[in-house]
């Protein structure tokens, strides 16, 4: 039986917690305040982080210390990315972060760098990224969005704004377009509901036990897809 614990018991929280329970292979606990969590429990469960930016930051190392395998969700703490993969590393514990683990986003993001590897030569277009989030979103750009700045300045060798819009209550849009003197490549994602990214982060967790070590989920699902796609550039 494979235990859970969901830190951060918001909307994310409840999504996944919505599939999980479904589940006769999972138990499954859920806690606001990770620390006073009980640790002998913890010392054989997966965590599931969806906090805040500044909980996560708080809270790494106690999970880290605790938890046999951690998927993290949040967002907002790239600038301290080193620290925290080299802590779970020198803890000997897994580690599956993304800024966004939507399968489709990820298919997207594979889209994006061909893409801007396609359109750096031989006609020169210049990259640009939208992207639309509700208005209870805490960072910004989104950690999508920065991933996604990544890709494309590492394919296309040119600098990359984005462009945050803060509204209602969009679940996600993001939008990478390459514009030339010609012509205009238009490539867009939409979430409709939480449910995609939901349904990610619980794949990664029970990824989580078949592997050992610190990932990003873009390398994990990069090698499904090149079981399906033949993949000419690496």
């Amino acid at each position: 039986m494979m235990k859970i614990v969901i830190s951060g018991f918001g909307k994310m929280g409840k999504e996944i917690f919505s599939i999980l329970e479904k589940r006769d292979d999972v138990t499954l606990f859920t806690t606001e305040e990770i620390q006073s969590f009980d640790t002998s429990i913890a010392a054989d469960s997966i965590c599931i982080d969806f906090t805040t930016p500044s909980a996560f930051r708080n809270n790494y190392r106690f999970i880290a210390d605790n938890f046999k395998a951690t998927i993290v969700g949040t967002t907002g703490w790239n600038d301290i990315k080193d620290e925290v993969t080299s802590y779970f590393t020198e803890r000997g514990k897994t580690m599956i972060y993304a800024s966004n683990f939507s399968i489709g986003v990820n298919i997207f993001f594979e889209i994006a760098r061909v893409a801007s590897g396609l359109t750096a030569h031989p006609v020169q277009y210049d990259p640009y990224i939208i992207e639309y989030h509700h208005k209870f979103k805490l960072d910004s750009p989104s950690g999508t969005a920065s991933t996604l700045r990544e890709i494309v300045e590492k394919e296309s060798t040119k600098s990359v704004d984005i462009q945050s819009v803060r509204s209602g209550y969009i679940p996600g849009i993001h939008k990478v377009g390459f514009e030339s003197e010609n012509d205009r490549i238009v490539i867009e994602h939409e979430a409709f509901s939480r449910r995609g990214f939901a349904e990610g982060a619980v794949a990664a967790a029970l990824w989580s036990v078949q592997i050992k070590g610190v990932y990003d989920f873009r390398t994990i699902l990069k090698e499904q897809f090149k079981k399906t796609v033949n993949y000419e550039r690496d």
